[in-house]
């Protein structure tokens, strides 16, 4: 997988979207959110909370809202990418440049800044000891590569519950996130997190 260095490398390695991803993301620049990248895309955030996540996939891009549940979604807009999986994540789908509507875009954007702003999120349910719980910042690492993600499903559920208790753990996300950067060739190679310490 191509490492993603910069807002414009991500740009550069999405063609076909291009010109769409650079109406989105001057929405998202002209808001006052600040850009960097994380998980190997570009993720806008205020006040270091995520608040958007600017994707691109096969057939549609998008803009992935963090706490897109709590928006109101007036225009009936958001999509849940995983039905019964995902909780706070909401993406906002376009699969041509004709669907962008800036007014209505910038609409969902500055509700979800007033909801970072107003300390609005979904804080992780407890569950019972056996459920896995992916923490948001891995499904946005699988969000952005599906390949990671069908390696994910292939480990036992031991392991799956090993890495998300890893990335769970770590108390600064520039922690997390260098904890994900650590285990995705680990997941494609279909190791364990602790595997090099068990015998054979």
């Amino acid at each position: 997988m191509k490492k993603i260095l910069s807002v414009e490398d991500y740009l550069l390695d999405n063609p076909m979207f291009s010109a769409s991803l650079h109406t989105l993301r001057a929405l998202l620049l002209e808001a006052g959110l600040v850009e960097c990248i994380k998980w190997n895309a570009p993720v806008y955030t205020i006040n270091g909370k995520n608040v958007i996540g600017l994707g691109a996939f096969k057939n549609h891009f998008c803009l992935w809202f963090f706490n897109g549940v709590l928006l109101s979604d007036t225009h009936k807009l958001l999509h849940n990418a995983q039905e019964g999986k995902t909780k706070a994540l909401r993406q906002l789908r376009f699969t041509n440049k004709n669907e962008i509507n800036k007014a209505i875009i910038l609409e969902y954007i500055k509700e979800a800044i007033t909801n970072q702003e107003l300390g609005k999120e979904v804080k992780p349910t407890k569950t019972k000891p056996k459920d896995i719980i992916v923490p948001i910042e891995l499904q946005t690492a699988f969000n952005n590569n599906s390949a990671l993600h069908s390696a994910f499903k292939l480990l036992s559920l031991s392991k799956q519950r090993e890495y998300c208790n890893y990335i769970t753990e770590a108390k600064r996300e520039a922690t997390k996130l260098s904890r994900i950067e650590k285990i995705i060739p680990m997941i494609i190679q279909n190791k364990g997190l602790h595997d090099k310490y068990k015998n054979c």
